[in-house]
């Protein structure tokens, strides 16, 4: 059975939930987003996301007024598919629409532009044969966009990211609770070490970079 992690943006603390993979992911109203939905293909038994993303997904559901097929909400930047700071590894994306004709698919890329439920829609062009948007936050700590800077005392989806990568970096960052602790703080030391970076713990532009391709590009 899946343990499901929310960041509940409202009370800044890590809620868990075990859901099986038929059952309706939590804050989501009216079935309409199950737990396999969100995982689409990822091999997780941990999975991920916030509050306002699924309250988010149901804004955006109500208003469109129809079936939503969901290809994917969820990956680990291990498990390929996506570019290096994708939303999809902090679980605040959704790739829909995978079953619909070009035509309605740009009536809901439209939709999805003109509602401004959600903070982010892909071009058609990265997307051709699918929908992208997500509920992204906070500043982007490289220019060229991605993950915000986080540090010690954070909390949230991209720690969950933070914790992820280390942990399958063979750094020790203890439990994955989205809580960037003393652990995973002194993990953070390490790799910025190791890497040559400037290490004082704030996970920016540059130990940000480093780190997804390290696990993604493997380079």
């Amino acid at each position: 059975m899946p343990i499901i992690k929310i960041y509940n943006n409202d009370t800044n603390r890590i809620e868990t939930y075990f859901r099986c993979d038929g059952e309706t992911m939590p804050y989501i109203t009216g079935n309409t987003l199950t737990v396999r939905e969100f995982r689409g293909t990822s091999r997780s038994d941990i999975l991920w996301t916030e509050k306002r993303a699924m309250q988010a997904w149901n804004r955006f559901r109500s208003s469109y007024g129809k079936p939503i097929r969901v290809g994917s909400g969820f990956r680990r930047p291990f498990e390929g598919g996506h570019s290096q700071q994708s939303q999809h590894y902090a679980g605040v994306a959704f790739d829909v629409g995978q079953n619909l004709c070009n035509t309605e698919r740009l009536h809901m890329r439209r939709h999805a532009n003109h509602s401004r439920i959600l903070s982010f829609v892909d071009h058609v062009l990265n997307t051709p044969s699918w929908v992208h948007f997500d509920n992204r936050r906070g500043k982007s700590a490289c220019k060229t966009g991605g993950y915000p800077m986080v540090r010690h005392g954070s909390r949230g989806v991209y720690v969950f990211v933070l914790q992820d990568v280390l942990r399958h970096l063979c750094y020790d960052v203890g439990e994955l609770d989205g809580i960037f602790d003393n652990k995973t703080a002194h993990a953070v030391k390490a790799y910025q070490r190791k890497r040559g970076l400037v290490v004082d713990c704030v996970v920016d532009c540059e130990t940000w970079s480093n780190l997804m391709c390290d696990v993604v590009c493997r380079c």
